[in-house]
């Protein structure tokens, strides 16, 4: 979809969370919302006078098609990292169109398999980034999608800094910051 405005119709309760706090809320049936910008899978829209994200997973209960995020079978009790690693990949950065972990925000991943818990470090491209809170909301939610995984634990750290040489390649290129 193009960054231009769409309004669509709730078809059925659809979960969200207020930008930029990150707040979770929920967009009743039947509510008119303004699609501001999808990117990466997922919606920024205007519903009641506020802007919220809806993750491109629920995008059925906007009447849009849905994201899928489909893990192979896990035949353990146990949480997978590669499973955690490709549900970080799915979030994208709300303003760039590049993965969370070729832009080189994913720090570290700490799977507890006793508690059920995964723990990540993260940061952000500026201290100052606004989006934050989102962007730990889009994890938390994401990863708790992982089976087995109860709970989702995110740090924001900012030592060391981040700087584009913590991107992947492709990042790089999909930016235009390879030189």
């Amino acid at each position: 979809m193009s960054t231009q405005r769409q309004m669509v119709v709730a078809v059925s309760d659809c979960p969200a969370r207020l930008v930029p706090s990150g707040t979770k809320i929920m967009i009743p049936k039947d509510t008119f919302v303004t699609i501001t910008q999808a990117l990466g899978g997922n919606y920024t829209v205007a519903v009641n006078g506020n802007m919220a994200r809806v993750d491109g997973t629920d995008a059925g209960n906007l009447g849009l098609k849905p994201e899928k995020l489909e893990f192979d079978e896990n035949k353990t009790d146990t949480i997978l990292e590669d499973q955690v690693w490709q549900a970080l990949k799915s979030i994208f950065d709300p303003e760039i169109p590049v993965n969370l972990v070729d832009l080189g925000l994913i720090y570290k991943v700490a799977i507890d398999q006793n508690n059920k818990t995964v723990a990540i470090e993260m940061t952000l491209t500026a201290p100052g980034c606004g989006m934050g809170p989102v962007l730990v909301s889009d994890i938390k939610y994401r990863v708790a999608k992982v089976p087995n995984v109860e709970q989702v634990d995110v740090e924001l750290v900012f030592d060391p800094p981040w700087s584009r040489d913590m991107m992947s390649d492709e990042a790089k290129l999909e930016t235009g910051m390879f030189f």
